[in-house]
């Protein structure tokens, strides 16, 4: 069974430490001096709201969509992981679409960050809330649980008998 990484929202802070986390881990020399705008491309990305944040992040499929649908063979497993060679592709986002997770994202020039800009910035450090964790087995119940869906009077308004 594959190993993903899966987000707890109600853990979450938004501070974005998985997004570097995410960044370092992937580079070739692991260090965090040598990050700039135009390397800091992290493959988790944190989604924040009014009420709650959470990390939206590839869940490492057993028989990808993505990379069965790429063209020029820039997405392949490896060692039950998904790996996206980023010289191989052509920039068609085929896995963008193909994602059922929304996890894919091209990126055909660097995004410019301006120091905080956009970014809660806190006064003090926050604290971790291991909001992040690798499992190898699928969770026995959802995270993120549904809201229970009520029938809405529009529906029971409408009759296929005319």
């Amino acid at each position: 069974m594959n190993r993903f990484i899966i987000a707890d929202a109600s853990k979450c802070i938004g501070c974005r430490t998985c997004e570097v986390a995410c960044v370092v881990s992937h580079q070739e020399n692991q260090d965090c001096a040598s990050l700039t705008p135009e390397t800091f491309l992290p493959r988790i990305h944190v989604i924040k709201g009014v009420n709650v944040s959470t990390a939206t992040l590839c869940r490492q499929c057993e028989d990808a969509p993505c990379a069965n649908v790429c063209p020029n063979g820039a997405i392949s497993r490896d060692k039950g992981f998904v790996h996206v060679m980023q010289e191989r592709c052509i920039g068609c986002k085929t896995c963008v679409v193909a994602c059922p997770y929304g996890a894919m994202e091209v990126v055909v020039r660097p995004v410019v960050r301006n120091s905080g800009a956009g970014l809660n910035v806190r006064a003090k450090k926050p604290k971790p809330t291991s909001a992040i964790c690798v499992t190898t087995v699928r969770p026995v119940r959802p995270v993120w649980p549904l809201a229970r869906r009520t029938p809405s009077s529009a529906w029971t308004a409408i009759s296929l008998n005319s």
